[in-house]
């Protein structure tokens, strides 16, 4: 392969592992605003924060795809961008872990709402279950607790 087609192969690996990187810290962001938006109950910013979280995701596989085929061409390239990567992953451990604890808080909120809805309408909550076609079955109390 001559020089200049390796120098080219060369800069796109590094332009692609760089955009990772930012890509990366992007997602993190994304991921605190999501928390703030999960503490504050703020519907627009949740959603917000979702969309670009969603949309990270997808531009850092495409970028991922790009990375590998581009390591295959450029073996130098790879070898000195190791410790890039290495940090790309160890801030991908920790959005990852970011995510469990926002997915946690949605799942707290998500029981409290289901207790409240619980003691507002006689079901229990305990006793709901999905059906095959994704419905919620619920049993009734056999008291309730008004009546319009």
């Amino acid at each position: 392969m001559n020089t200049s087609l390796q120098a080219e192969l060369d800069h796109a690996l590094t332009a692609a592992v760089e955009e990772m990187r930012l890509a990366v810290e992007q997602l993190a962001d994304a991921l605190h605003e999501e928390r703030t938006a999960l503490e504050t109950a703020n519907v627009d910013a949740l959603n917000h924060a979702g969309a670009a979280k969603h949309s990270l995701m997808l531009k850092l596989e495409q970028l991922d795809g790009e990375r590998v085929q581009l390591s295959q061409g450029a073996p130098e390239a790879a070898r000195e961008l190791a410790p890039v990567w290495q940090q790309i992953l160890q801030s991908l451990r920790a959005c990852q872990m970011l995510n469990q604890r926002n997915g946690q808080l949605v799942g707290l909120r998500l029981q409290q709402v289901r207790k409240a809805l619980a003691v507002l309408t006689g079901n229990d909550a305990e006793a709901s279950v999905y059906g095959r076609a994704g419905e919620l079955h619920t049993s009734l109390r056999s008291q309730t607790l008004a009546e319009a």
